[in-house]
């Protein structure tokens, strides 16, 4: 979920999809208010049928951004793709002769897009600040957007606490840090 989530706001504001309101709507409304929430149930709903029929999961990935960066912004992008991958099908053999370094720049590339929304950023706000920089890091670090996510919410929750402002943290915050610090001790244990 942390995932989709991830990649559908990152994505979303790159292409200019998805505006502020948007994600106020999101924050705020009730139902499907915003194109956030059109675009989280119609992942959701693919991820479900795919599941299903025992196909590999469905969802958006971090790799769209790509397709983004090289100007597609509407479905016949995702066609264009799929065209190509039925096409590689029958080059694999030469296509795994190219060693996986050679796709070093298409990764840096990514990274610098989603870097780019790291400016949005009130780096003045510490309680904004440190999360963000936490999240940040740590994706890269663990390589998972929601191992990023759950170190954010953990910072988030913690930097609130040492500013002694822990009635701006909701309920659901509290809920959803205390699973992640749950996750990464079990991780440990484990």
């Amino acid at each position: 979920m942390f995932d989709t989530i991830g990649t559908l706001v990152g994505t979303g504001r790159k292409t200019g999809i998805f505006s502020d309101q948007d994600i106020k709507n999101m924050a705020d409304g009730h139902g499907f208010s915003s194109k956030m929430d059109k675009a989280l149930f119609a992942d959701s709903i693919a991820t479900s049928v795919g599941g299903l029929f025992g196909t590999s999961n469905i969802t958006t990935y971090v790799e769209s951004s790509a397709g983004i960066a090289a100007g597609g912004r509407t479905g016949l992008t995702s066609v264009t793709v799929a065209v190509c991958f039925i096409i590689s099908m029958f080059l694999s053999p030469l296509v795994s002769a190219i060693p996986s370094a050679a796709t070093a720049g298409v990764l840096v590339v990514v990274g610098c897009m989603m870097a780019s929304s790291l400016k949005e950023v009130d780096w003045g706000d510490l309680a904004e600040a440190i999360p963000a920089l936490f999240a940040s890091v740590f994706m890269a670090l663990s390589y998972s957007i929601s191992y990023g996510i759950a170190a954010g919410f953990i910072m988030y929750c913690l930097v609130k606490i040492c500013k002694r402002k822990t009635k701006d943290i909701s309920p659901v915050m509290w809920i959803v840090t205390a699973l992640f610090v749950l996750d990464f001790a079990l991780q440990a244990v484990l």
